[in-house]
């Protein structure tokens, strides 16, 4: 039908929007509504994947399941989610995939014993402050090869007593102390399958070392011994001139442990107050305040303006290396490598250890009859008395003032 424009009086046909004389609006424009998309993001790569099931009349009709690895071909390798696979609703399939990435947990009962140490020793190295503690969980792994591809599962006691007794690394057997750190890693590690429900029970912990082992690895324990006064005159003497024999004395005035000292921290040293702040290993140890004896004042004061020229942020750093940055970072190892080397040049007891400067503190503060509280407290021992441990209040001046008593 042809009209007529209301502006121009030109012919307009009846289905034109607008005059094509003038464009004088003919009728309003229709409005065109959108269609809502019913169509979802897309999953990020490796989160997993959910699928509603259609057409089975389901109750949860939506289906979780995570990716495990890639095939060759680079497709991803998926699994149901575990232990609830299907949802009522789309967000509640989502919120247990989130769930699930936040933490990862494998959901292959079959995992292998060496699959198991492999994840959990990602996780439990992360948490290791010293590279010897690190060592000393590898060196026991390796006589455990017999059980390397059982699955998790299937391992008992039975398994476990093998690799201590019977397990070869090098063509030798584990010794007493190799022994009872096999027993330890297992506790740990099947602990970790345990929360993950990979197994139903930890075989580890149903049995404890025999009389024999304690008894050979007691026999093979060497105690640590204190210095004479000679050998601390000899400290003294060459604080100066032999470098990390301040490291030695500060540990003797204050009773670190050796992987304690490489781990204080510029930002915990208050020389105004002359204090430490740091520890590890136990709830007693960790974060202890150490009053600095006024002895070794003025090495703690130099090590700090060394370590700030450095740009590190500890207090002591290991300067005799001539690598990468964080080859600074005074470790065990380095500490006990630069320690008998000292003990061997400066011709100090050839039984001395890293360890001994501890003891020498301990016996020091007895010897001046420091308190026997201030003592557990400076060097991280736990307080059994719940008077002193809970009701008691003890300031730094008080540490200060026990610790002053050694001479």
């Amino acid at each position: 039908m042809i009209l007529k424009c209301p502006e121009c009086d030109l012919p307009v046909s009846d289905k034109a929007q607008s005059c094509p004389h003038c464009g004088y609006p003919m009728k309003a424009t229709a409005k065109v509504s959108k269609r809502k998309s019913t169509k979802r993001m897309r999953l990020p790569n490796g989160f997993g994947q959910i699928t509603e099931i259609k057409g089975k009349n389901l109750r949860c009709p939506f289906r979780a399941m995570v990716t495990t690895g890639k095939t060759d071909e680079g497709r991803p390798i998926c699994k149901l989610l575990k232990p609830d696979s299907y949802f009522e609703t789309y967000n509640d399939a989502y919120a247990a995939l989130v769930e699930y990435n936040k933490n990862p947990y494998d959901l292959d009962d079959s995992i292998s014993v060496k699959e198991l140490y492999d994840r959990w020793t990602e996780q439990y190295f992360a948490t290791l402050k010293s590279e010897s503690s690190t060592r000393t969980i590898k060196s026991a792994w390796s006589y455990c090869s017999s059980v390397y591809y059982m699955r998790v599962k299937d391992v008992r006691a039975r398994h476990i007593r093998g690799c201590m007794e019977e397990g070869l690394y090098d063509g030798h057997t584990a010794s007493a102390g190799t022994k009872s750190r096999i027993k330890s890693m297992f506790n740990l590690m099947l602990d970790y399958a345990l929360e993950y429900e990979l197994v139903d029970r930890n075989y580890a912990r149903t049995f404890t070392l025999s009389n024999d082992i304690i008894d050979e690895k007691e026999a093979n324990k060497q105690g640590h011994i204190t210095f004479s006064e000679d050998e601390m005159k000899t400290l003294w003497e060459h604080v100066d001139n032999v470098q990390y024999v301040n490291v030695i004395l500060i540990q003797c005035y204050s009773g670190w442990r050796p992987q304690e000292l490489g781990l204080l921290e510029l930002k915990n040293i208050d020389l105004d107050n002359w204090t430490f702040i740091g520890g590890m290993k136990t709830s007693a140890g960790t974060n202890r305040i150490v009053p600095i004896h006024p002895k070794i004042r003025p090495l703690v004061k130099k090590l700090q303006d060394e370590a700030i020229l450095l740009g590190s942020e500890y207090l002591i750093n290991c300067t005799d290396t001539k690598t990468h940055r964080s080859s600074l970072m005074f470790t065990y190892d380095k500490y006990q490598k630069r320690f008998c080397k000292i003990r061997d040049q400066l011709g100090l007891n050839p039984e001395h250890r890293p360890h001994d400067p501890r003891k020498h503190f301990i016996t020091m503060a007895k010897k001046y009859e420091v308190d026997e509280y201030a003592i557990k407290r400076i060097v991280g021992h736990a307080i059994v008395d719940i008077t002193e441990r809970v009701y008691t209040e003890r300031d730094v001046q008080w540490l200060t003032s026990e610790i002053c008593k050694i001479k």
